[in-house]
């Protein structure tokens, strides 16, 4: 465990049972069958204060192979690559392309996958982006275009 993670863990804890306490002060709570202004805080502060609390107590013996390992640049590559290869191509050749060239790149990060295997999924995630983004959604993001 790093040291940021205690303080990050600390900030959203200290944050959250402030937002908590002020809502419970300040504002009106209701019931639960009317609920007051003053409700949806105390959740959401009470809910910060678990998420921090959960942050800065996590074991040590998960965060120790991050930081003793040796960086993943394949990974980091790949993911790099994609976000730009779809930048690159969503400009010049479409959704389909980019979406399949942000995918298949990205998965090639892992070292687990075949190019088989990426480049199925990637198909699927064209399918899933034509049908969501272009028809569902109806974004103004052209499926295919040549130059």
């Amino acid at each position: 465990m790093t040291v940021r993670d205690v303080l990050g863990g600390a900030l959203f804890f200290v944050i959250g049972a402030a937002i908590a306490i002020w809502s419970r002060i300040t504002l009106s709570l209701g019931t639960f069958d009317q609920m007051g202004p003053g409700f949806f805080p105390l959740c959401l502060g009470i809910i910060l204060a678990v998420i921090g609390i959960a942050i800065a107590v996590r074991p040590v013996r998960a965060a120790l192979p991050l930081i003793a390992g040796r960086p993943e640049w394949r990974g980091w590559l790949c993911i790099i690559g994609s976000v730009i290869a779809f930048l690159v191509l969503g400009r010049f050749l479409g959704l389909v392309a980019a979406t399949f060239a942000i995918v298949f790149i990205a998965a090639l990060g892992d070292r687990k996958n075949s190019v088989r295997d990426a480049f199925l999924l990637s198909a699927a995630m064209c399918v899933v982006c034509v049908v969501v983004f272009s028809w569902a959604l109806q974004i103004q993001f052209p499926l295919w275009r040549f130059g």
